[in-house]
C-alpha cells in the first residue's frame, strides 16, 4: 500500500457513460438494466483497491445549463440524447455512491469538470498546519490529486501534484498520466491543452476552433507563439509569421474569433463556487453491511465475494471470459 495521501476525485459522468457503453446488457431478476452500474461499482472498487486514496469524491455534471451553453448555442449540440436504458440507471448509480458513503459534489451552472478542477487546485494547495489554541486537530494536506476520467480535457489540470488515472484496458488496468505522459500522447504540454482546443476545436463537444486547422499545425504554431492570444497579437503586429504559409495565415486571420471562443469553451474553471471538505471525504469510511446489502439487491454476486474476501472460482472464470471477449476498454 502505498504511504501516499491522495485524494482521487471522479468524473462521474466519464465513468457512467463509458461503463454503460462497454458493458454487454446486465439485468437484475426484475429484468431492470444495471451494467452501468455494475461497472461503476467495479471501477469504485478497483480505485479503493489499487490507487488507495485517502480521500475520494465524485462529481457529476448537473441538469441544468451552464455558463458555455450561454456563450455558444451550438455547445455540445450534436451530442445524441442519453439513452433510455442508461437515464433509468443514474438514480441506482447515486444510490451506489452514497452506499459508500462518499460525497456527491455538484454546483448548478458548472460541469463536473469545473468542480473537479476547482477541487483539485484547492488540495493543491492545502498545507498541514496546527490550528488555534482551544481546537482540536489540524488542518490537513494530501500529497498527489488523482482524477479519475478518460476525458483528454482534463490534461490542462495536470500539474507536479495533479494526475490523471486513466482506464486502459477493461475495468482492470489503468495508467496514472503525469505531465510527461500528457507530453508524450499529445506532444504539448498540460499548460497548452487549452490554446491547442482553441485552434483544432473539440467536435465531441461540438465548437470548430479554427477551421482548417489542424493537430500538427497547432503544435507547430504554438512552439512559435505561446498562445493563442500572442499568436493573433503577433498577426496584428505583422510580426513572427515568417515560414508560416499564407493560406494558414488566411484561416487563421479567418478564424479569429471563433479561436478565442473556442480557448475560453475549453477552459477548466478554477473558481467555482464550492469549498473542499477533506473531513467529509474520508475513504472507506462506510459502512460495508449496506454496501453488501445493495450489491445483493442488484445481484452482483461476484462484487460481493470481493467485499467478503471469499473465493467464487467459477464465478471468476465467467467474468475473465466475458472480460476477454469484449476487449474493449471503458476509456
Amino acid at each position: 500500500m502505498s504511504d501516499v495521501k491522495r485524494l482521487v476525485l471522479i468524473d462521474g459522468n466519464a465513468i457512467l457513460h463509458r461503463a454503460y457503453h462497454a458493458l454487454p446488457p446486465l439485468t437484475t431478476r426484475s429484468g431492470e438494466l444495471v451494467n452501468a452500474v455494475y461497472g461503476f461499482a467495479t471501477m469504485l472498487y478497483r480505485i479503493l483497491n489499487d490507487l488507495h486514496p485517502e480521500y475520494l469524491a465524485v462529481s457529476f455534471d448537473t441538469a441544468k445549463a451552464n455558463f458555455r451553453h450561454m456563450e455558444y448555442v451550438g455547445y455540445k449540440a450534436n451530442r445524441p440524447r442519453m439513452d433510455s436504458e442508461l437515464v433509468g440507471q443514474i438514480e441506482k448509480v447515486h444510490e451506489l455512491v452514497t452506499a459508500f458513503n462518499i460525497p456527491i459534489l455538484e454546483v448548478d451552472g458548472y460541469e463536473a469538470d469545473d468542480v473537479i478542477g476547482t477541487l483539485a487546485t484547492q488540495a493543491a494547495k492545502l498545507k498541514t498546519k496546527n490550528l488555534p489554541a482551544g481546537r482540536q486537530g489540524k488542518i490537513i494536506s494530501v500529497d498527489e490529486v488523482l482524477i479519475v476520467s478518460g476525458d483528454k480535457d482534463l490534461m490542462q489540470l495536470v500539474t507536479d501534484k495533479v494526475k490523471l488515472y486513466m482506464p486502459t484496458r477493461g475495468l482492470s488496468e489503468g495508467q496514472i498520466v503525469g505531465e510527461k505522459e500528457v507530453k508524450e500522447k499529445m506532444g504539448i504540454s498540460p499548460e497548452e491543452i487549452v490554446d491547442y482546443k482553441g485552434l483544432v476545436g473539440d467536435p465531441s463537444d461540438n465548437y470548430p476552433g479554427v477551421p482548417g486547422i489542424g493537430p500538427k499545425t497547432a503544435i507547430d504554431l504554438l512552439k512559435k507563439f505561446g498562445t493563442v492570444e500572442e499568436l493573433y497579437q503577433k498577426m496584428k503586429e505583422g510580426k513572427g509569421f515568417e515560414g508560416v504559409g499564407e493560406t494558414t495565415i488566411k484561416k487563421l486571420a479567418d478564424g479569429a474569433e471563433s479561436a478565442v471562443l473556442s480557448k475560453k469553451l475549453a477552459t477548466i474553471i478554477l473558481d467555482v463556487p464550492i469549498k473542499l471538505e477533506l473531513e467529509k471525504c474520508v475513504a472507506r469510511d462506510y459502512d460495508k453491511e449496506k454496501v453488501i446489502a445493495f450489491f445483493k439487491e442488484l445481484g452482483f454476486r461476484s462484487l460481493i465475494t470481493r467485499m467478503t474476501g471469499g473465493e467464487d472460482k467459477k464465478e471468476k472464470i465467467e467474468e475473465k471470459k466475458k472480460t476477454d471477449k469484449r476487449q474493449q476498454s471503458l476509456f
